[in-house]
């Protein structure tokens, strides 16, 4: 006869949990924190769901751009999914913004992102937000970098 500390040990594994995963805990979007982050435009809000990007591991992010603001050519170390939430997400490839080189993508899209590619995107028809989900930590590297907002001061 199967124990409840039984079944539960044969549904849960032998698995260590990833951090920010040990619990079962929900989010909603009303209890979600927008805040700046440095490397971004200073319009453009971040907000950390599960995990922490600063860290190895996995994480779950949101990106906010309100409309008009440009993300300009970058790269990240890590490999990213993004799933666009709402808004049109325009992200173009290539180490110069070219605005012909825009592809839209409307909310459920998913895009994966490659560690390493260049890519900028721009809220050219409204706010956006994409929800990112990658293994950490985060790298954010813009191809040149006079356009990186932590240069500005």
């Amino acid at each position: 006869m199967n124990s409840p500390k039984t079944r539960q040990a044969k549904v849960q594994g032998a698995r260590a949990h990833q951090p920010d995963e040990d619990r079962f805990h929900a989010i909603r979007s009303e209890d979600i924190k927008w805040a700046p982050f440095p490397a971004f435009p200073p319009e453009a809000r971040l907000a950390v769901l599960v995990g922490d990007p600063t860290q190895s591991g996995p994480y779950v992010i949101r990106v906010k751009l309100p409309s008009g603001v440009k993300m300009m050519p970058h790269h990240h170390p890590e490999d990213r999914i993004y799933t666009v939430l709402s808004g049109i997400f325009y992200i173009g490839l290539g180490e110069e913004f070219d605005e012909a080189k825009l592809m839209p993508f409307g909310p459920g899209s998913v895009i994966v992102l490659p560690g390493g590619q260049v890519h900028f995107h721009w809220a050219k028809s409204g706010e956006y937000i994409t929800q990112v989900t990658a293994i950490g930590p985060l790298g954010l590297h813009y191809a040149d970098p006079a356009n990186d907002p932590r240069n500005q001061n």
